[in-house]
């Protein structure tokens, strides 16, 4: 039942991530519509058939080529729906059919269209970041991994906490080093996992960031100038804080304990 359940989660997670795509494509554009018009090839716009269109393997089938124009299909279209169907699987084999999964399915889903959209655009919606922070808060209530002390706490820290940096960082160079949609997305993650995730996701992903960034400024040869987004290493600290907590907990009160406290 276990196997049939995470396959069941897996196979929703591909269907998903389908529309994930449609999401990440047209939810920065203000003229574009995210239901209408159906799916179709971005190169000779003919509208996709519905064979053409399964998740995952249709892209295999077609070996990544429109069926009309003969045109590359984008690798991120099967990556996006790959990877909201492990996500899935992984949900479904933590939390098994329960709210938690239900409310943390969308979590991830949101995560992985602020992903894409931030590599590509460098923003993050508000029409994500705002209405995650009301579900997360909401969901708290019937979440038993989270009360809503520590998701009401969590929203005020984790917007604090990159405000107060990202105000530092102007007040010290006279030049904006982080936007407001950082800000919006740590609110959102704090909603959703509580004040006691911000640690664990603020360090890992400025130690990525950090790490990423380096290397972006040894490629590009650009100095202090190299821009690189920050939502993608939050919103895979958040992910990477709800898959292993457990183990992140036990690490933490090891250290603790051997230092003495």
């Amino acid at each position: 039942m276990e196997l049939y359940l995470i396959f069941s989660a897996a196979l929703l997670g591909a269907v998903v991530g389908s529309f994930l795509n449609v999401v990440i494509l047209r939810l920065p554009r203000t003229d574009r519509s995210i239901i209408f018009p159906a799916s179709h090839c971005p190169r000779c716009k003919q509208p996709l058939r519905w064979f053409d269109n399964i998740p995952i393997i249709s892209y295999l089938l077609l070996r990544g080529r429109c069926r009309t124009c003969g045109k590359t299909i984008s690798l991120q279209y099967p990556l996006v729906e790959l990877a909201m169907a492990v996500l899935a699987a992984v949900l479904a084999a933590r939390f098994a059919l329960s709210f938690a999964f239900i409310l943390y399915f969308i979590f991830f889903a949101a995560l992985l269209v602020i992903i894409f959209i931030d590599f590509h655009h460098q923003i993050i919606p508000d029409r994500i970041s705002l209405p995650g922070i009301a579900i997360g808060f909401a969901g708290s209530f019937f979440n038993d991994q989270v009360t809503w002390q520590q998701s009401g706490l969590g929203i005020l820290l984790g917007g604090g906490i990159l405000y107060a940096v990202a105000y530092g960082y102007f007040f010290l160079t006279r030049r904006e080093g982080m936007g407001g949609g950082d800000i919006k997305l740590l609110a959102m993650i704090g909603a959703f996992l509580g004040w006691q995730s911000l640690l664990f996701v603020v360090f890992s992903s400025s130690v990525a960031g950090s790490v990423v960034g380096v290397a972006a400024m040894i490629k590009q040869k650009t100095g202090a100038r190299t821009r690189i987004p920050y939502g993608p290493f939050l919103a895979l600290g958040a992910m990477a804080y709800l898959i292993f907590n457990d183990q992140i907990n036990s690490l933490w009160t090891m250290y603790l304990s051997m230092s003495g406290f």
